[in-house]
């Protein structure tokens, strides 16, 4: 048994377990979900087997074939072939295979083995080959193909044993043989043969997914049901969420009230009280509904859904421009932006991965949300229902959330219409089965997004909440001022320059300056605005903040603001990922400009029809 360090790489086709087969193996905890394009760039991450070998194992993004067609493919063959900068060639490679849908992964596995390196073939999701009466002759393939075959379940505890107990013997060989690719028409015929030798299957899909597909699948009921699920999701939003939000709200505000209390007049009193407590606790109050959110977005991942809603969108996404495949970085971007640009490295096609990065940071991703749910709360009645069943603020939140789709389709329209290139390109994606999802990975998946969300309010927004205070109490007003303190400082003067650029939105001088933070950080802009309202002497908490904008800005002025952020200019860190991705300043100029443009022109357009209207 050889003791000697081991570089693993796991690649397969993509949605084959490589991942949770990663996280399993290494106790890692990236991002996992029932449908491809998951992972982008490879992982790293370590592990130690039985007889104390320190193994280093890499986590590849998803690929069908070697003639790699995307930039993340690219990768894949890019370092199994040696070719990746400062990256060793793996000693092992370990095929993952879907063992439910052999059908399509053996032909990446033969073209894998026939590049003469090192190879174990993992036949992932066993458990559920079995419960479909799918029957595999391990020694058959194994004798066939040449190589060890091993049975894992990546999702379960121990599921990976074999695996484990097969890479503590495994011997690094002396020299590695070269053998020329084969061509593919050989390899579907290879795939053919051993299919007919190995595999029995009573039948090629599966029947419960078949029964649920007839409704979910349907040209006209599917939409309806998709329609249905995400305006149901975003009503838990407000039926969920609101209730333990006002709760942490009145409990920052009390504890803030009691802080106060104890620290003698001064500064620090005032950073404590309106500054942390004002500001930065106010953010804190939001993130219930944050949860609630990714608690729907997540199940609706773990079950297989989300594929057929890139399905069933396919043709209204290709006539605006966009595709299929762009489905699933956009569905990243409701997350956050950043993993929707770097998630369009699956996309083969260089103009409509180009067109799906423009149009990634309109999805309404989570730092929108403490804003949207602050302006909701504050001027849309909690106690009106829609037919007696719904709530009007989850109406509205739905509706934010279908603007910034409507809005990243007419920009992938018009991209399209100014492109030489319109041809049309199909989408091709596998549809996983549907599963019921584990609660172990829900609550990882929360763990996840809740850490994320600390760690911003404890990092850029702590920072710029801080220095939203001092501009707001420095410099202190002349002696004989008329007027609040604040009108003095050195927000109300930078606020006042900005608010001639922002009035014809309805915007007044403090919802001008919390744009500025919110260049940062979208979340930022509550955080600044509860700090200036808590200076000027308003409650340190949620509702005081509601209570303090109803009193300073008209309806039409915050419907405008939640116009505002559905299509406000992306963030810096978005901005220097779309021009990691591009490598084009150009590029990052045009996507901060045309944001720009489309969020003051839709904001001033409804502020003047609201305020006509009411």
């Amino acid at each position: 048994m050889s003791t000697a360090s081991l570089r693993v790489a796991l690649v397969g086709n993509p949605n084959c377990g490589k991942t949770a087969l990663f996280n399993q193996l290494t106790g890692g905890r990236q991002k996992v979900a029932n449908y491809a394009g998951v992972t982008v760039e490879r992982k790293e991450g370590r592990f130690t087997s039985h007889s104390g070998r320190q193994v280093q194992l890499l986590d590849l993004p998803g690929a069908y074939s070697l003639e790699a067609t995307s930039p993340d493919e690219r990768i894949t063959r890019d370092v199994l072939l040696g070719r990746y900068p400062g990256e060793a060639v793996p000693d092992l490679i370990v095929c993952v295979a879907d063992a439910t849908n052999l059908r399509l992964h053996l032909r990446f596995v033969l073209e894998v083995c026939r590049q003469g390196r090192p190879v174990v073939l993992a036949l992932n999701m066993m458990d559920a080959a079995r419960k479909r009466g799918i029957a595999i002759d391990i020694p058959a393939l194994q004798q066939r193909l040449g190589l060890p075959v091993v049975q894992t379940v990546a999702v379960k505890r121990g599921g990976a044993q074999a695996l484990i107990e097969l890479v503590d013997g495994y011997v690094i060989p002396a020299a590695i043989p070269h053998e020329s690719p084969a061509p593919a028409s050989d390899l579907h015929a290879e795939v053919r043969s051993l299919l007919a030798a190995t595999v029995t299957m009573p039948r090629a899909t599966d029947s419960t997914d078949d029964a649920i597909d007839r409704w979910a699948l349907h040209p006209v009921f599917g939409l309806a049901i998709l329609a249905l699920v995400m305006f149901l999701v975003f009503q838990a939003v407000y039926s969920i969420g609101k209730p333990m939000t006002d709760a942490i709200g009145d409990g920052v505000g009390w504890i803030g009230g009691l802080a106060g209390g104890v620290l003698p007049d001064g500064p620090l009193r005032g950073l404590v009280s309106d500054g942390l407590f004002g500001g930065l606790g106010t953010v804190l109050g939001f993130l219930p509904e944050i949860l609630v959110l990714f608690l729907f977005i997540i199940v609706l991942e773990e079950s297989g859904y989300l594929p057929r809603a890139a399905f069933l969108l396919d043709r209204l996404m290709v006539s605006v421009g966009l595709t299929g495949r762009s489905f699933i970085p956009l569905l990243s971007s409701f997350a956050c932006a950043i993993p929707g640009v770097m998630g369009t490295r699956s996309i083969t096609d260089p103009r409509d991965r180009l067109v799906t990065m423009m149009v990634a940071p309109l999805m309404t991703c989570s730092a929108r949300l403490p804003v949207y749910a602050l302006l909701i709360g504050a001027f849309i009645p909690a106690h009106r229902q829609i037919m007696g069943l719904f709530n009007l603020q989850g109406l509205v939140l739905f509706l934010l959330y279908a603007l910034g789709i409507v809005g990243a389709m007419a920009v992938g329209w018009v991209l399209k219409r100014s492109h030489r290139d319109k041809t049309e390109h199909a989408l091709m994606m596998e549809l996983p089965s549907y599963r019921l999802p584990k609660a172990r990975d829900i609550a990882i998946g929360l763990w996840e997004r809740g850490t994320i969300f600390l760690k911003r309010l404890t990092g850029v927004i702590l920072a710029l909440t801080v220095l939203m205070w001092v501009l707001s109490t420095f410099p202190a007003p002349p002696a004989g001022a008329v007027g609040p303190a604040i009108d003095y400082s050195f927000a109300g003067y930078i606020g006042r320059a900005l608010q001639h650029l922002f009035a014809p939105l309805g915007f007044n001088w403090q919802i001008s300056l919390s744009l500025i933070p919110a260049f940062a950080a979208r979340e930022t802009a509550v955080a600044a605005l509860a700090t200036v309202y808590a200076v000027s002497g308003g409650d340190a908490n949620t509702a005081g903040l509601g209570q303090a904008l109803t009193a300073h800005i008209t309806l039409a002025s915050s419907i405008s603001l939640m116009v505002w952020f559905a299509f406000a200019p992306q963030c810096m860190s978005t901005l220097a990922v779309i021009r990691r991705e591009t490598q084009s300043w150009r590029t990052v100029a045009l996507s901060f400009s045309y944001m720009f443009v489309l969020a003051y022109a839709a904001s001033l357009l409804t502020y003047h029809l609201v305020e006509w209207f009411s």
